[in-house]
């Protein structure tokens, strides 16, 4: 684990650079997003080569944002991404992959996972999903997370997230199957004839009731519950 000097454990606040962490067993990778992330402004506090050594640097370092190879020797990165997300108050956690729609993406989401990002992503796209998880956002767009759940929601091996929908208005289930179908904010304003603003108090309310951490795990939810089915228009 390498990290760039500076105060151990003190996270910036809301206005400040996010903190990253870059865990990934390719030292070209790490070099390679550590100085697109530092020439947006971003501070990459550490870089580690295993899972081992990216659970040492977050319980360390306390980033706002960890960058986390699913494939890595030691510890996978998905078990190190299940860890860090079972510890109080822990980072936003990207998983990155080679393949689009990686099976153990799904089960990073389901452990609360904000989303994750192909090793070939554009440096703007980069930095921009940095700050985009950084503020609570979940990084997938919703037809990318639908694509995803509905291929692996109904596997054996899927890791489901058991709630329980009863907490949820008529409206708020609504609003979930839409948003599980795809639906932007804006779209969800379209269909439901609601403002911008309160198709995002009943999403956050959504998440809230439900102890979820982003939209994402919401989309999971919705197709585990069988509150819609995958294939469902």
């Amino acid at each position: 684990m390498t990290a760039p000097a500076g105060p151990e454990g003190a996270p910036g606040g809301p206005g400040a650079a996010p903190r990253v962490v870059i865990a990934d067993d390719q030292a070209l990778v790490r070099t390679g997003f550590g100085m697109i992330l530092t020439a947006a402004g971003i501070d990459v506090v550490a870089e580690a080569e295993d899972g081992a050594r990216a659970l040492e640097a977050v319980r360390a370092l306390r980033p706002d944002v960890v960058l986390m190879d699913i494939q890595m020797p030691v510890l996978d990165g998905l078990t190190a991404a299940r860890r860090v997300l079972a510890a109080g108050d822990p980072p936003r956690v990207i998983m990155l992959t080679t393949f689009d729609l990686d099976r153990y993406v799904y089960a990073a989401l389901a452990a609360g996972a904000s989303g994750f990002l192909l090793k070939d992503v554009s440096p703007e796209h980069l930095a921009a999903a940095v700050r985009l998880v950084r503020t609570g956002d979940a990084l997938l767009a919703p037809t990318i997370t639908r694509r995803l759940v509905e291929r692996f929601a109904t596997r054996e091996d899927a890791s489901a997230l058991h709630r329980d929908l009863s907490p949820l208005t008529g409206r708020e289930l609504e609003v979930l199957r839409l948003l599980a179908r795809g639906r932007t904010n804006a779209e969800l304003a379209a269909d439901l004839h609601l403002s911008e603003a309160t198709v995002k108090t009943h999403v956050a309310r959504i998440l809230s009731k439900l102890d979820l951490r982003d939209r994402a795990q919401a989309i999971i939810v919705a197709y585990e519950t069988g509150l819609i089915t995958p294939g469902s228009p």
